[in-house]
């Protein structure tokens, strides 16, 4: 049967389109990664999901924040799940051997890769950030152990970008964590709800971060403390200060006559009103071991140590805002640890606290000193440090203050709102 040539032609069409449909739309039963049905579903459940890996290297430890997010239709990631690990000391413990470092670091990769699906290890970033632990150390000791961890990061199967180990600004610290907070409490996505303000006592230095409802707060503001950013398709613009030194535990040292970074000489000690008298222990920070010793004295504990610990924040400028005393605060780190162990909170539910509770809290660790030697021999102090410092922000004796080491079964620190950032998860 001879075939006409419009028919030749018809034919010859109508499958060069379905090569070039077939080419542009495979089938969805072409497989790329020889998964079976059950599987093919859970891949593409697990597509829907992306994770950030961020670690937090402090002056007395080393966290990993493992965030797993999934993307909505509103462009607002929807936090999934997080897994935190800490490790002890902190990096700066290192300073003289940074290849000692390797072991801990590895220790929290390996929990990332268990952790993260095989097949997501190449988009997922890996971010280390350092406080005030290494900011410090003498520049030269700080960098050999940030090399250190790039080399470790270098050779993982995560993203690594430029400078995604690097020793972080005291004030994006703050506003990282003020991120992480109203983002937890929804305060972002609703504008209805008030933001809140955060307070964040760490081991090295101290910050205060809120949103400004005063106007009047602007011009009376420093040099430097007013920052804006934009994030969720709004700008922010933030009263946000980090006071360095003013950590707990570099506050521990000056309040006992100690140099941050200098180590006492052979015999001698440092002697401190804050300490049971006569009492002698050790104190680490940044790998040097201090020997300490209780004052005698005839004042009592706490009026003597409140004391020595005014002329330490006196020598910084401490900034009193008016307006915090109508703000809501949440405080974290150290605030929350002392409030648990004087049993002003439960561990696991956190609460509101007065800053007067502070207070009462270090007078009665302070008396306690003399009858219970040895037992938390700091506590006194910085119960004493906690009370004078909030004193010095502007805060109120009957001003409440929410402590909560977690939010919604998420850490409250920094690490989330700075994975946002170094995710640049609105280009997503």
């Amino acid at each position: 049967m001879e075939i006409s040539k419009p028919c030749i032609f018809f034919c010859a069409l109508c499958i060069t389109l379905l090569i070039s449909y077939i080419s542009w739309h495979p089938a969805s039963e072409v497989v790329l990664f020889n998964l079976d049905s059950t599987n093919r579903a859970e891949y593409k459940l697990e597509n829907k999901v992306f994770y950030g890996i961020m670690l937090d290297a402090g002056s007395t430890g080393t966290r990993i924040h493992i965030y797993r997010f999934s993307h909505t239709s509103t462009g607002m990631p929807h936090l999934e799940h997080e897994t935190f690990k800490a490790i002890k000391p902190g990096l700066s413990a290192y300073a003289e051997d940074p290849e000692k470092s390797a072991a801990g670091i590895n220790e929290l990769l390996d929990i990332a890769r268990k952790e993260i699906p095989e097949h997501l290890h190449g988009s997922t970033p890996l971010v280390l950030k350092a406080t005030a632990g290494l900011r410090l150390l003498p520049g030269n000791k700080a960098q050999r152990l940030l090399d250190k961890v790039t080399e470790i990061f270098e050779a993982s199967p995560f993203v690594v970008g430029k400078d995604r180990v690097s020793i972080m600004d005291g004030t994006d610290e703050g506003i990282f964590a003020w991120i992480t907070v109203n983002f937890l409490t929804g305060s972002l996505t609703n504008r209805a709800s008030k933001l809140a303000g955060m307070l964040d006592l760490g081991g090295g230095s101290t910050q205060i971060t809120f949103y400004p409802y005063d106007k009047e707060t602007f011009p009376s503001a420093p040099a430097g403390y007013i920052t804006a950013f934009h994030l969720f398709n709004n700008t922010y613009t933030l009263y946000s200060h980090s006071y360095l030194g003013l950590g707990l535990m570099s506050a521990r040292l000056a309040i006992m006559g100690g140099e941050e970074g200098t180590p006492l000489k052979q015999g001698e000690q440092l002697v401190t009103p804050c300490l049971t008298p006569g009492y002698v222990t050790d104190f680490y920070q940044a790998g040097i071991t201090y020997k300490v010793k209780g004052q005698q004295s005839d004042i009592p504990p706490f009026e003597l140590c409140s004391q020595r610990i005014s002329k330490i924040l006196n020598k910084h400028k401490i900034h009193k805002i008016p307006e915090i005393m109508k703000q809501s605060f949440y405080a974290f780190s150290y605030y929350f640890d002392r409030a648990v162990d004087v049993q002003l909170l439960d561990s696991q539910h956190g609460g509101i606290l007065k800053v007067k509770d502070f207070d009462m809290a270090a007078k009665k660790a302070c008396d306690d000193i003399k009858k219970i030697p040895g037992q938390n021999p700091f506590l006194c102090m910085d119960l004493a440090y906690i009370t004078s410092l909030l004193k010095k922000l502007g805060f109120p004796k009957d001003k409440d203050l929410k402590l909560f080491s977690k939010i919604n079964d998420v850490e409250t620190s920094w690490a989330l709102g700075a994975t946002f950032y170094y995710m640049n998860i609105l280009n997503r």
